[in-house]
């Protein structure tokens, strides 16, 4: 077989694994941002609303940070668009990391996801910074770990 089309068999199948894995991690991140928001006192339903209000604009901010499913199904939509696309990116950049080197990779986009969208995203949607806080570090560099074990458990 011809080698180009080997790779870009694998480059493909490496893409998809980034892909799944960009969901993956996504849903991990969503459900435990929402917990660990939970279980601090405050409403669950607050972090899908600053998400929704991307696409649907600052009027579904909390208060009130009740459930709403369209806000919700936009929420979800912008996010885990997002999650693929920095899954996609990360497998272009990881795909001969190793394990461990895919984890720590990982961890450092989490850490770095959160710096950009707290510190510079925040020039365009200044509701970011209400957020700058231990759960959204905790959860975005938890996104991190989970893209890198899941990219690399996928793309074998």
């Amino acid at each position: 077989m011809n080698t180009n089309v080997q790779d870009a068999g694998s480059r493909g199948a490496g893409l998809k694994a980034g892909a799944l894995a960009g969901l993956i991690a996504g849903a991990v991140f969503m459900m435990m941002e929402m917990g660990l928001v939970a279980m601090a006192g405050d409403s669950p339903w607050g972090p899908p609303r600053m998400i929704a209000a991307i696409v649907m604009g600052e009027g579904v901010l909390p208060p009130p940070a009740t459930f709403d499913l369209m806000i919700l199904m936009a929420a979800m939509a912008v996010h885990f668009m997002l999650s693929i696309v920095i899954g996609v990116v990360f497998a272009l950049v990881a795909r001969r990391f190793g394990l461990v080197m895919a984890v720590v990779a990982g961890a450092v986009v989490g850490l770095g996801l959160y710096v950009v969208n707290f510190y510079g995203f925040t020039a365009i949607f200044p509701w970011f910074a209400m957020a700058r806080n231990t759960i959204s570090i905790v959860s975005h560099i938890a996104f991190g770990v989970v893209l890198g074990l899941s990219y690399r458990m996928l793309a074998k």
